[in-house]
């Protein structure tokens, strides 16, 4: 299968799993009370929740910053707009392209390697899951919370484990038994070879004990400004969240927005506010209500500083340039000869 058919079929996967996860979520809703819920939204504690929202995405740009400067040190401002352009290209494209197109944005900007920043993207979102899981068996083990909330979290409790491991083999596989044959066999393709250097060089910021420390703190801060983001919104519909129960609704919808879906995570991160809520008896309009506030300001918040982002970093390029660059992270190319495909036929992890 060609790079653009593979992407095509990723799409409609995505939009289809948005869709259907949409649809289940709507049979047992009240719109009307749902809409009623959300008229009376007090504007004040949505403003509280806007600046903790926004407090989230600066501590994730100095994060991604930290996770770069082994390679290359990259002012803060610069950075906040790689990642504000992500997560833009992820409000409208599905299958979580923003990733790839956050690295590809830095790499040719700040003449970076950029299999190398998408090294760093992995390192990032492995951390990122660890702490999301983290949080989210903490929540269930003080809220005793049973059912498929509890089983969500223990298979993202295993998944982690998994991601962990094929990290350390990422960053070690030069040791790995048989490492000598691979190598000696990928060396009739240069470019394959160049690549995977370039790709291992992101992964290695995982072997620094500081640099590693410095992205788990500030996944922790950057959590827990979005868990209580969470108890804002819920006091802006009268709903008082303790902060277990805000942590796990933070926790379950970014593991749900972790499944690769439709633009801007739709239904996905519905589904699991529902799920999340009937978990900790909190009745469906109202979780589907506090879902809805939360989600909407994420994407009012990314998708402004993305589009402020975008306009800035655009001034560099003509829009034809810029065109290309877009239709290059679709068509999976920029990485090298073997395709973004090859070179990260996943980025797992939650949403931001």
């Amino acid at each position: 299968m060609s790079r653009g058919a593979s992407s095509l079929v990723r799409a409609i996967v995505g939009i289809a799993i948005s869709i259907g996860s949409l649809a289940f979520v709507l049979r047992g809703v009240d719109l009307a009370s749902v809409g009623d819920i959300l008229r009376t939204a007090i504007p004040a504690w949505i403003a509280v929740a806007l600046v903790l929202q926004a407090i989230d995405v600066l501590i994730r740009a100095v994060r991604w910053q930290r996770l770069v400067a082994p390679i290359q040190r990259v002012p803060f401002l610069p950075m906040l707009s790689y990642l504000l352009v992500g997560y833009l290209a992820n409000n409208v494209l599905p299958a979580r392209l923003g990733e790839l197109v956050r690295s590809h944005y830095l790499g040719d900007r700040e003449g970076i390697s950029r299999a190398s920043t998408l090294g760093t993207v992995v390192v990032e979102r492995v951390v990122d899951t660890a702490v999301v899981v983290a949080i989210g068996a903490v929540a269930i083990l003080v809220l005793q919370v049973r059912g498929v909330v509890a089983s969500a979290v223990l298979v993202g409790l295993a998944i982690t484990g998994l991601l962990v491991l094929v990290l350390a083999a990422g960053i070690l596989a030069g040791r790995l038994p048989g490492a000598a044959r691979v190598l000696a066999f990928a060396e009739r393709r240069p470019r394959v070879v160049e690549l995977a250097r370039r790709l291992h060089e992101g992964l290695a910021v995982a072997r620094r004990p500081r640099t590693l420390g410095e992205a788990l703190g500030l996944s922790l801060a950057a959590w827990a400004a979005t868990l209580l983001a969470f108890a804002a919104a819920g006091q802006a519909i009268g709903l008082e969240l303790t902060i277990g129960q805000a942590a796990l609704f933070a926790s379950g919808v970014a593991l749900a927005t972790a499944i690769p879906s439709g633009p801007g995570y739709l239904g996905t991160f519905e589904l699991a506010a529902v799920a999340v809520g009937a978990a900790v008896g909190i009745p469906r309009d109202e979780a589907f209500a506090l879902a809805l506030l939360v989600h909407a300001m994420i994407l009012i918040l990314t998708s402004v500083g993305g589009v402020i982002a975008f306009l800035h970093l655009g001034w560099r390029r003509s829009a034809g340039e810029v065109g290309e660059v877009a239709r290059g992270v679709m068509d999976g190319e920029g990485y090298g000869e073997i395709g973004l495909e090859e070179a990260a036929p996943d980025l797992a992890g939650p949403a931001r």
